[in-house]
């Protein structure tokens, strides 16, 4: 499962080799926790649509097809309007279903680049146990208007604080 995750978000999303900057990923923790999207470039990635849809229209193959097989017969002995009804309804569905995919691709892939990035910034500090610590030091750091140089001394010297 493991491997077919890391094809699946290789196939999707192409990764920039550039390292997350520690401004970019206490701004895409601090979206991250709050559930919201992540802005791609902060992360340095894209998404690779074309692959996204070959990839989602394969999906709704495996789905589609056994239930249609399935539901063929029932269809054909009920009156065609059934029919009819039901291929715009799977229709509508499968359009809607492609923008959940997409959101919870770029989640799935915005929460593995925030670890890396973490192991980077913060090899010290395990992710879960800390993430939300980060999270509130870059917030009031944002309020005090603590300048991008000593950025990286203030929220180590906070977590080492809150961590004692």
């Amino acid at each position: 499962m493991k491997k077919f995750k890391q094809f699946s978000l290789n196939f999707l999303f192409k990764i920039s080799e550039q390292p997350v900057l520690l401004r970019d990923l206490l701004e895409a923790n601090a979206l991250f926790n709050e559930g919201m999207l992540v802005d791609p470039a902060k992360l340095n990635y894209k998404f690779k649509t074309l692959n996204s849809y070959i990839y989602y229209g394969i999906l709704c193959s495996l789905v589609l097809l056994p239930l249609l097989l399935i539901t063929h017969y029932f269809f054909t002995l009920l009156d065609f309007h059934v029919s009819i009804i039901s291929a715009v309804l799977v229709t509508a569905l499968v359009f809607i279903f492609y923008d959940i995919f997409r959101i919870y691709m770029r989640k799935m892939i915005s929460k593995k680049l925030i670890q890396k990035a973490w192991e980077i910034h913060f090899p010290c500090f395990i992710y879960e146990k800390y993430s939300k610590i980060v999270e509130e030091i870059y917030k009031q750091a944002l309020k005090d208007e603590i300048p991008r140089t000593s950025l990286e001394k203030y929220v180590l010297e906070k977590i080492v604080e809150k961590s004692v």
